[in-house]
């Protein structure tokens, strides 16, 4: 059977059997090395997904401790989980299992390869090796969860030459020593007075040699790995090719078209997304032996566990120098990756941990042992020695961080609807969604708080006949806060990344606050993406007669800015209560412990800190008025009158004199009037969505003002 040229059918999503699930989560656990219930010979499938590798890797490890069992790899290219990745990303992964493959060769095994659903490709092959148990990673992400869900369902429902299904074991490798996910504490603090000891990475296992009648297939190349996640798209998917351009340049485009002037010109660069950042990081025409890149304009390094490792040592060398004309190599790159203080390490090897070429535990462990190193054999309470090593300690410890937070969220329900995450440009983004029929609606809170802002809207707008997304923006809640530049841009990219690959239709626009002024700038540049508009005390002004936009210039901050935020962020934390009840004015009781509680503890998360810090580098300067005119479609003004931030009758005079066919509804309410009033909020949420009905809009159609 030649997996990759058989070309399984894209079957419906199947959700797996409650109980079933309930009882596999219960069965899961961190570390599995019994291989009792398939002491019968059956062979053991390594199915691996973001763990491509033989180092430190539990499941293959488990796999090979029965002597005398067959060992399978497997890897299936599945459109649903690989519906994200960049060219970029496609390209690294194919590099990493080019090296898997070669590695497990050379011990005289191989990977098989499978084109198609997960589910039919796994039942296959289980059938065709007779399979006994299934090792896979456990995951995070909602859309490899509900791919891991389908798998489930179909061994469960399948028919099997020797008897009963295989059994799935999920395993994971974290970096910290803990014995229950459900007493693991979301605060930061509390969970680092723990003091939880640091867990060892594994050895690559000695596999069995690979003795099946299989045709293991071969790697496709990128031109038709592209191709085959082109064809597998469905009617929803045709809006993807909008995400690649940027949301500054679209903008700049759309003022040179209307001839605003700016103080960019379109020439200028154009502030690519954060994953991107892959110009200029190599001299033109060097070439460099047995590079770790794939490319001289690529900021990634690429290929396999010893590529990686060894990369890890030149990066965490990085202050001595070398002769070596790779390790020169990267510590070019490094110049260029250190866009921030410390960012070099998320951005040379985020997609390589992400990946799985590398685990957390095996990175974190290599660059502890080079500060032991450097220190005869102890580690400094004040600090590290070099800035790499605090860089990769630091980008560690976040992701391991917030991998947790997502994880305990599968076993832990918050509120009365589910916590979900995705996966936006590598960076973990949390969200719910509820309700199963009727318009899309997307709500999105304000600075500082997250989707649990909207905890009294959420499911009374679902039970009125919508289907509610509620996202919790990068830099917030339980949503990742890495060491970028946070910008409006930025996160607009996002909210249209979301509606194009979650949501996959067009939606309702409700912000608050920045979250108001976000949606009003993605409706603004993608308005086929929204099918209204609402604000709620929206930041952002209106201009009369704009005929100047300036625009924001992404540059390093200064140590005052990192100063301001810091101290900011020690005042906020203390006086956060009574500050969130001056924007209550009329029902301080709203402001309550969990609401409270839940923003303090954000605020301690790794890269807290940082996302405070862009506040110093807010530039609300395109008008409200600007995006509404380039929208086209309805809006709705819900104020707050008693707003202590925002001038609310200044405000909503220039509306009437400058946006007349915006629609305003005032409430006696302050700056969160779907929170403070939510009852009134909702009613007029339900009346505004009766009468602006849900209008399916072609999904490449073009913008009549950009």
């Amino acid at each position: 059977m030649a997996l990759l040229a058989l070309r399984l059918g894209h079957s419906g999503l199947l959700p797996a059997p409650p109980l079933r699930r309930h009882r596999q989560r219960q069965q899961r656990q961190r570390l599995l090395v019994s291989c009792s219930a398939v002491s019968d010979g059956g062979a053991a499938v390594v199915w691996f997904k973001h763990d491509l590798r033989l180092d430190d890797h539990p499941g293959l490890v488990a796999a090979c401790a029965e002597p005398r069992r067959r060992v399978v790899p497997l890897y299936v290219f599945d459109s649903r989980i690989l519906a994200g990745y960049s060219d970029t990303r496609l390209e690294l992964l194919l590099f990493a299992l080019k090296d898997l493959k070669l590695a497990l060769k050379s011990q005289r095994s191989d990977l098989l390869i499978g084109l198609g659903n997960a589910e039919d490709a796994v039942l296959k092959i289980t059938n065709e090796v007779q399979a006994g148990v299934i090792y896979t990673e456990e995951e995070v992400e909602q859309c490899v969860c509900s791919v891991l869900a389908n798998v489930e369902s179909s061994l469960s429902n399948g028919s099997f030459t020797r008897g009963n299904p295989p059994e799935i074991k999920f395993w994971s490798a974290p970096l910290y020593d803990y014995k229950s996910l459900r007493q693991l504490s979301t605060s930061r603090n509390q969970f680092l007075n723990e003091k939880f000891s640091t867990t060892t990475a594994l050895p690559a296992p000695t596999l069995p040699t690979l003795n099946v009648e299989l045709d293991t297939g071969s790697l496709p190349t990128l031109e038709e790995l592209k191709v085959f996640l082109k064809e597998s798209r469905m009617a929803q998917d045709n809006w993807v090719p909008i995400k690649s351009t940027s949301a500054r340049s679209i903008l700049k485009a759309a003022l040179i078209q209307r001839k605003i002037k700016s103080n960019v010109s379109l020439s200028d660069g154009d502030g690519e997304n954060i994953e991107d950042i892959t110009t200029s990081a190599g001299a033109p025409g060097r070439k460099i032996a047995g590079s770790m890149f794939a490319s001289e304009s690529s900021l990634e390094v690429r290929g396999g566990t010893d590529i990686t490792l060894d990369a890890l040592d030149a990066y965490l060398k990085y202050l001595e120098g070398t002769g070596k004309a790779s390790w020169q190599e990267l510590h070019d790159k490094v110049r260029f990756a250190e866009t921030r203080d410390g960012a070099s390490f998320r951005t040379l090897f985020g997609n390589a941990i992400q990946l799985g070429v590398i685990s957390r535990r095996r990175a974190y462990q290599e660059t502890i042992q080079y500060e032991r190193d450097r220190n005869a054999g102890f580690l400094s309470p004040f600090g590290y020695s070099t800035p790499t090593v605090t860089s990769a300690v630091d980008a560690i410890c976040s992701l391991e961080w917030y991998w947790l937070l997502a994880l305990k969220s599968q076993v832990s329900i918050e509120g009365n609807y589910p916590l979900k995450f995705w996966r936006w440009k590598g960076y973990l983004i949390q969200y719910t969604s509820v309700g199963h029929e009727g318009p899309a609606v997307l709500l999105v809170h304000g600075f500082g708080a997250s989707l649990q802002h909207f905890r009294d809207n959420i499911s009374n707008i679902a039970d009125e006949g919508h289907r509610v997304w509620a996202i919790t923006l990068l830099g917030f809640g339980k949503s990742e806060k890495p060491n970028v530049d946070y910008s409006e841009l930025l996160w607009s990219e996002l909210l249209r990344d979301f509606i194009v690959d979650v949501v996959r239709e067009p939606v309702h626009l409700v912000g608050n606050s920045i979250g108001g002024y976000i949606c009003a700038i993605a409706a603004g540049l993608w308005p086929s993406l929204a099918n209204s508009l609402v604000l709620l005390n929206s930041a952002g002004s209106v201009v009369p007669n704009y005929s100047f936009i300036p625009l924001s210039k992404e540059g390093r901050t200064s140590w005052l800015s990192r100063l301001q935020a810091r101290l900011l962020l020690l005042f906020l934390r203390s006086r956060v209560g009574g500050i969130l009840k001056g924007y209550y004015p009329t029902r301080t009781e709203r402001v309550d412990k969990p609401l409270v509680d839940e923003i303090i503890r954000a605020s301690y998360d790794p890269g807290a800190t940082t996302v405070i810090e862009s506040i110093f580098n807010f530039n609300l300067s395109i008008p409200l008025n600007f995006l509404f005119d380039s929208f086209g479609g309805n809006i709705l003004v819900i104020q707050g009158i008693k707003d202590p931030l925002i001038k609310s009758e200044s405000f909503i005079s220039m509306l009437r004199e400058h946006c007349s066919k915006v629609q305003i509804r005032e409430l006696n309410a302050g700056h969160a009037p779907h929170d403070e009033v939510p009852d009134e909020v909702n009613s007029l949420l339900s009346e505004w969505m009766k009468t602006n009905k849900t209008e399916l809009k072609p999904a490449l159609e073009k913008s009549k003002a950009i």
